[in-house]
């Protein structure tokens, strides 16, 4: 365990993350203050001012606080080493750790993962981005062999000496724009997984991505069948072929080949091409976890039935323009709502017949109007949920409760 004796730490965030962050170091020995600039109970509520006089030997940051803000910034400036929740807690954990990153796919392939490594025999949890912060497993009675740890972009920023025993990328597409000034410097957060891999580092990359000159045993995967096929899962859709794929391949790497039943009774995740009913002939799924361009591709790209999409949310600053042929080849109709959803109707109407409504609901009932027998409606929104829900969850369960109640 990490030894903080004598230290001084000031976590910044009073989510989830940083109150983990804060049991983790005080329970290593350090003397712990909580900032953030919100009144929360636990923290102090600090501004720059404050922040520029604090000196401590440690600045843990959470993942949801721009690392290159005033605010961290602030808190660096007379401080010692700056460091993520994750790299603390990696610190403190002598189990197998699999790196777990992309743009999109990471969630289910982080369950997968966990699913094959209990399978085989071994103790596993699913952490990191996934929901569950690593310090809060690092701080169990009973800590795990191994970690299927989902990673952000926003986690690797703050990453040091990180270095995963596995590496899994699944993907890379522009995202969270309205957080980097660039897509390259998007990617460079991301690339950080590899810093501290080895030659000997197995790093399972899907085929064609360009990594340019990381090290690692390179093994690519594609959506073709392998190990576990997956009409063996209740998983669907190519993008799911290709996070099962990378799941098998990283667990075999290191624990040998799962039996092809391993995944039989595994639940996929909600809000990842849910189906959540059938209506008149037509299939609704709850993709509302699409919250950038590339999870919406993929998901029409998945889809072989006529398909009403119903798409918007939050403007985060993406270029939809090279969705058009694709929309024009999968779409029959699309519904566009929320704050993007004027611009999306008007883009996409060049190609197929669109209609802006204000709410998801709205989008729902006209959609059930629309659909044909035979036909899917898909909820694939292409962008966040911020401008009218608290989280893609919180989207999700307004599609299935609109969908749930249509006659």
């Amino acid at each position: 365990m990490l030894q903080l004796t004598g230290k001084n730490v000031a976590v910044l965030g009073a989510g989830r993350s940083g109150r983990a962050a804060a049991a983790l170091a005080t329970h290593c020995g350090a003397t712990v203050t909580v900032y953030d600039t919100r009144k929360v109970e636990g923290a102090v509520q600090a501004d720059l001012e404050l922040a520029r006089a604090t000196v401590a030997d440690l600045v843990v940051v959470s993942p949801g606080i721009e690392t290159r803000g005033d605010f961290v910034q602030a808190f660096a400036e007379g401080s010692g080493e700056l460091w993520g929740e994750v790299e603390l807690a990696w610190r403190c954990y002598d189990g197998i750790v699999i790196g777990i990153t992309g743009t999109n796919g990471k969630t289910t392939t982080t369950e997968l993962v966990n699913e094959l490594v209990l399978a085989a025999g071994r103790s596993c949890a699913p952490c990191g981005n996934y929901g569950v912060p690593l310090s809060e497993i690092v701080l169990q009675d009973a800590i795990p062999e191994v970690v299927a740890l989902e990673l952000s972009s926003f986690q690797l920023e703050t990453t040091v000496d990180f270095a995963p025993d596995a590496i899994v990328w699944l993907n890379f597409s522009p995202d969270h724009m309205d957080r980097y000034q660039s897509v390259a410097e998007y990617r460079e957060a991301k690339l950080r997984i590899f810093e501290k891999a080895t030659a000997e580092t197995p790093i399972i990359v899907r085929d064609g991505e360009e990594l340019g000159s990381v090290l690692g045993k390179r093994i690519d995967f594609t959506a073709e069948e392998g190990a576990i096929p997956i009409k063996a899962t209740r998983l669907r859709g190519l993008h799911n072929a290709e996070n099962l794929n990378a799941a098998v391949l990283v667990v075999t790497e290191l624990f040998g080949v799962p039996e092809k039943d391993a995944l039989a009774e595994y639940q996929p995740p909600a809000h990842r091409g849910e189906f959540i009913r059938e209506v008149n002939g037509v299939e609704y799924l709850n993709d509302s976890k699409a919250t950038n361009l590339h999870a919406l591709e993929s998901a029409l790209r998945s889809q072989s039935q006529p398909t009403y999409l119903i798409a918007g949310g939050k403007q985060k600053g993406l270029d939809y323009e090279p969705l058009i042929s694709l929309l024009g080849e999968k779409v029959e109709e699309a519904i566009f709502f929320g704050e993007i959803g004027t611009d999306l109707a008007a883009l996409f109407s060049k190609i197929i017949p669109t209609t802006a409504v204000e709410t998801l609901s709205e989008a729902v009932t006209l959609a059930h109007k629309k659909a044909q027998p035979g036909s899917v409606v898909l909820l694939s929104p292409g962008t966040s949920s911020f401008d009218q829900f608290r989280g893609y969850e919180d989207r999700g369960d307004a599609f299935r409760m609109a969908v749930q109640a249509l006659t």
